[in-house]
């Protein structure tokens, strides 16, 4: 098979390993920096353009976006699905996955469990809102910050009406969530793959911090994980329509909840953690799944 991956630096470990074991399985592995992209959109013949050169002949398509170019990145996987080539992610999902309210109300509608999670505009809604989500301590998280950045914990109730005023003064999207102190700073990666969780692993935040994120000095471990929360993460990635999702749950009182789903889960933290080659099980999947014009949405959406 012929199959392009779409990342900005082929250097880094995800990448790299999926071009190992794609060529290790006989693909043909291609990386393909995103913005390098240029579309033409035509009725009788999409087509993609990279560094002077069409791009032809792909099987299938691996999208490792960055958030920062959701947008474009998603615009040029969708030419390739209107191209007939089967996206690992459709980019309707990936667009889901990204709009973190949006994900949140579409677990919510799944019946999915969720951190109780407020949203507004208004300054004069803030003490309302606090106490929707059942007061201080409380987490206050951008909508659009990824890896823990933008993310804060205020410990009262001064602190929480503080940081959303300030939030909110800088015209920037925000919503309000229950902090589970049960979950003592921990949360569990769900790794997965079609319809099966292939790999999980709990992430310790480090001392006096509450962002269990490896980027932020979380420490990784192997965690075996429930029924419940096998079912929860499996539940979720169908509900974003992902094939291949991180969803992050923590572990409360009242039963596994959805933190997140990511559409472009990293391969190093939860293949050192646990062992397992997920990057052949990725390659593995495009092989069952992958031929001309299998994408559901047909580019749609």
């Amino acid at each position: 098979m012929k199959i392009a991956i779409m990342s900005r630096n082929p250097r880094l470990y995800s990448t790299r390993r999926l071009v190992e074991e794609g060529e290790k399985r006989g693909h043909q592995m291609r990386v393909i920096d995103t913005l390098r992209c240029y579309m033409n959109i035509a009725s009788s013949n999409p087509s993609i353009h990279y560094k002077g050169e069409a791009l032809t002949g792909y099987d299938a398509v691996i999208p490792r976006i960055g958030a920062s170019i959701t947008f474009y990145g998603t615009a040029v996987l969708r030419q390739f699905e209107m191209m007939g080539v089967f996206p690992l992610n459709e980019s309707v999902a990936i667009t889901r996955a990204r709009d973190k309210l949006r994900s949140l109300q579409l677990l919510s509608r799944k019946g999915i469990g969720l951190p109780v999670t407020g949203f507004a505009s208004a300054p004069d809604d803030v003490p309302d809102l606090i106490d929707m989500v059942g007061g201080a301590p409380l987490v206050i998280k951008l909508l659009e910050g990824t890896q823990g950045i933008g993310v804060v914990l205020a410990e009262t109730r001064k602190a929480a009406e503080s940081v959303i005023e300030a939030f909110m003064g800088l015209d920037a999207d925000i919503m309000v969530q229950e902090f589970i102190k049960e979950a003592g700073g921990a949360d569990i990666r769900c790794f997965v793959v079609g319809d099966k969780v292939i790999a999980a692993m709990k992430r310790q935040a480090k001392d006096g911090e509450f962002r269990s994120n490896l980027h932020r000095g979380g420490t990784a471990s192997l965690v075996r994980i429930t029924p419940a929360e096998r079912k929860t993460a499996v539940d979720a990635a169908k509900a974003m329509g992902l094939n291949v999702a991180g969803v992050d749950i923590l572990r409360s009182s009242r039963g596994p909840l959805v933190m997140e789903v990511n559409s472009s889960p990293g391969l190093n933290g939860i293949e050192a953690a646990t062992g397992k080659n997920v990057a052949a099980m990725i390659i593995e999947f495009i092989e069952r799944n992958a031929a001309p014009s299998r994408t559901r949405t047909r580019g749609r959406g």
